[in-house]
């Protein structure tokens, strides 16, 4: 399998100029004008016997101007599409066409998408122009296509390393590992998978609610050498799954990071709002931009139900994990079969407005990791409109006696399924019109969101094809700047949702500060609070805090309502980490329970052996255990 281009360019002798990878999959040039446009069905017959994606390009040699391109492009893309950018990338022979529409783009069956082809030689790739503009996705692009060239040669190498000593027949070895960080805890999630021929990390995050080492994973152990890091796969970008990882660029690692798309926009932007926190906070703060670039330029996106080898004997599929835009359950096939593992990452197995339900029907699995957030006798999550009316009431009820209300938010999925439930219920007039402020990073997820409906429910993704955005509705009003949110703190009773939502910096801080005094006010937790955090403390029925007000420290006397509404997490409740291992097929012989607190982690092991006779493990940090 080491001589896989040389065996594919000999089968096509003379039609081909250039092979190279990009990741595992497989790129032909070619020169040959004819043979671009009508390969005779070679390039699938290849495809058949080695059951590996090929994809044929143009020669450099013979691409067309660009200039001329983009004018035949827009001529046969009907006008309707409303196409807002074309962008090559030159060095892989890629044209990306945005547009509003891409379906008009696409064609019936991938019709114009083949004639622009056949027309322009350029290989077309499509996306959509997002409803919000986000300055993020913008940057990301450059960043890629301004490092298309370094980029070309960074798939190249991770294809030449996965195919170096890639057996389709190894079926021995051993599987291990360790437990960095998130074993019984919530923060800082990070596995280290170890196979006779791979080194991967599962997620690498930080607990924003810790200080000192207690942040950090660890990586001050034997087990871990970055130099010796085949790959890190991330399951979704909240900061206690990937906020360490542009350290880990920091710090020289040069590999491939797999994610989805939405998952890798919205990692870059929480990184980059992670090193404005720590700046207002007088902090130095742990990576710069530059890391953050690195990050992006080594990622590898794939889509939900997209297979993909990452190493010699490990290959990679994601399913939809249901808890934030672009989540995804991570499925390893490890040694080609010889032991499957499904690590959940976050999820949630229940439709939300925002969100399908985690996906339970996967090829093969013998070992799961599973989140425990909530997984207690207690966190039997009540209806989810249930929760929804609860929610509408009180603040109607804090609304009708002339007060404020904050709603301290994860910038990603709990903010965005929040603003779902509010807009629908003053449309429909089950919420007096009042203004909804939103403050803190929200809105620029918002942008990412719309970037990416494909990946969300089937309701707002058609609401989003068919103008009707709900994240661009009248109802909201962003807040950008100290001089907007002074007008609000000064105005008449209103709506705040800001980030962070364990009120651990940002936005909703400086809201608390003001808005604490006065007992007509209300602050309605809807997501997790971690231990040790702001927020945790608000809710356990804390009287007063310190807080920096005007540069000094300060006692801020909490005086306003405190409520709690459980059923709107974004996480899995017990009830439904139960039905999701009840509905699961196959069935796993072992269930692993990380992400969650000591007593939560421990009762719900008990429940699941139990109920599934299946053995389980509640490992503790740097605990390794052998899962083959």
């Amino acid at each position: 399998m080491t001589d896989i281009l040389k065996t594919i360019t000999e089968k096509l002798h003379g039609k081909i100029t250039e092979a190279n990878f990009e990741g595992a999959n497989i790129v032909l040039y070619t020169d040959n004008e004819k043979f671009f446009k009508d390969d005779e069905g070679k390039i699938r017959e290849i495809v058949n016997e080695i059951k590996k994606r090929i994809e044929l390009r143009a020669d450099q040699k013979i691409l067309k101007d660009q200039k001329e391109v983009e004018k035949q492009i827009k001529e046969i893309v009907p006008i309707d599409a409303e196409i807002s950018e074309v962008i090559f990338d030159y060095h892989r022979s890629i044209v990306i066409i945005e547009a509003k529409k891409p379906g008009l783009v696409i064609g019936k069956q991938g019709s114009i998408l083949e004639d622009i082809r056949k027309a322009t030689l350029w290989v077309p790739q499509i996306q959509r122009t997002p409803a919000i503009k986000s300055k993020i996705t913008d940057n990301i692009r450059e960043v890629l296509y301004a490092n298309n060239n370094y980029r070309r040669k960074f798939l190249n190498e991770i294809g030449q390393k996965i195919y170096k000593e890639w057996n389709p027949d190894k079926s021995k070895g051993w599987v291990r590992l360790t437990m960095l960080g998130g074993a019984r805890q919530v923060g800082r999630s990070c596995m280290l998978l170890q196979t006779p021929n791979s080194r991967i990390l599962l997620d690498c995050g930080i607990d924003v609610a810790s200080n000192g080492q207690d942040k950090f994973p660890f990586f001050d152990v034997p087990e871990f050498d970055i130099s010796q890091l085949d790959a890190v796969i991330i399951s979704h970008a909240h900061l206690d799954h990937v906020g360490l990882l542009p350290y880990l660029f920091k710090m020289g690692y040069r590999g491939p990071v797999y994610m989805t798309p939405p998952t890798r926009d919205i990692a870059a932007l929480m990184s980059l709002d992670f090193i404005g926190v720590a700046y207002k906070q007088a902090a130095t703060p742990l990576f710069s931009s530059t890391d953050i670039k690195e990050m992006v330029k080594h990622s590898i996106c794939l889509n939900y139900n997209e297979v993909s080898d990452i190493t010699p004997d490990i290959r990679l599929t994601f399913y939809n994990a249901g808890h934030a835009l672009g989540s995804a359950l991570v499925h390893l096939n490890i040694g080609n079969g010889f032991h499957n593992l499904l690590y959940t990452g976050d999820y949630k197995y229940g439709k939300s407005r925002l969100l399908d339900p985690a996906v339970t029907n996967f090829p093969r699995v013998e070992t799961v990791i599973t989140e425990s957030t909530y997984g207690a006798k207690q966190d039997i999550l009540p209806p989810r409109q249930q929760s929804e009316a609860e929610l509408i009431d009180k603040i109607t009820t804090i609304i009708n006696r002339g007060g404020k209300i904050l709603i301290p938010e994860l910038g990603l999925g709990r903010a965005q399924e929040t603003m779902l439930i509010l807009e629908d219920a003053m449309t429909s007039g089950k919420l007096p019109k009042i203004p909804i402020y939103i403050d803190g990073m929200i809105w620029d997820i918002n942008a990412i969101h719309t970037a990416y409906p494909d990946f969300l429910s089937g309701q707002v993704k058609s609401q989003v094809f068919q103008d009707n955005n709900p994240f661009v509705s009248e109802t909201f009003s962003r807040v950008g700047s100290p001089q907007e949110r002074k007008k609000v703190v000064e105005g008449g009773p209103c709506i705040v949702l800001a980030t962070s939502g364990m009120l651990v910096g940002g936005a909703s801080v400086e809201y608390l500060k003001e808005f604490a005094g006065n007992e007509k006010n209300a602050i309605i937790f809807v997501c997790y609070q971690g231990v040790g955090s702001l927020g945790r403390q608000v809710q356990d029925g804390v009287k007063e805090t310190k807080m920096i007000v005007d540069g000094r420290e300060e006692i801020v006397k909490i005086n306003l309502e405190v409520h709690t509404i459980q059923g709107l997490t974004a996480h899995a409740g017990r009830n439904e980490i139960i039905g999701f291992f009840n509905n699961m097929r196959p069935k796993p012989k072992r269930i692993i329970i990380n992400h969650g607190e000591i007593s939560k982690s421990l009762d719900l092991a008990s429940a699941i052996y139990k109920l599934n006779k299946v053995e389980t493990n509640v490992p503790r940090l740097l605990e390794t255990l052998r899962l083959q």
